[in-house]
């Protein structure tokens, strides 16, 4: 089995990993954690630095735990989500586990819900933590 964690390192990323950790070790599973950024640009270096820091850190947690762990940082110019689908697609994942941040129901309709697009998109099924 493989869980894909979409993961960005802040608000409930802890919870994300202790949950991944519970269902890797549930379901004998190998667990992918990806980041995504729509760009990558010199100006971002700083930005693609940080997130490469976080999933080392990621993959250390679970290496800890003893599960297989690999980290992926996506920089391929489509939306989070999108991305997100795609990526587990190529990978044939079996779950998909993601935060969500409560937002209003303007803000989601100005700015998107990247846990919104994976749900309904996505060809497995789809785990989120708040």
């Amino acid at each position: 089995m493989k869980i894909l964690v979409g993961y960005k390192g802040i608000n409930v990323g802890k919870d994300l990993l202790d949950l991944a950790i519970t269902h890797a070790t549930a379901f004998n599973a190998e667990v992918e954690v990806v980041t995504v950024m729509r760009d990558g640009s010199e100006q971002d270096q700083k930005k693609i630095n940080e997130a490469e820091k976080n999933l080392e850190e990621a993959k250390a947690f679970f290496s800890d735990k003893g599960i297989n762990c690999r980290t992926h940082l996506l920089i391929r110019g489509l939306d989070a989500g999108e991305d997100i689908v795609a990526f587990a697609r190529e990978k044939g994942v079996d779950e998909i586990l993601i935060g969500v941040k409560s937002r209003s129901k303007v803000g989601k309709l100005l700015f998107g819900s990247t846990a919104q697009a994976v749900i309904l998109t996505a060809p497995c099924p789809v785990v989120t933590v708040k």
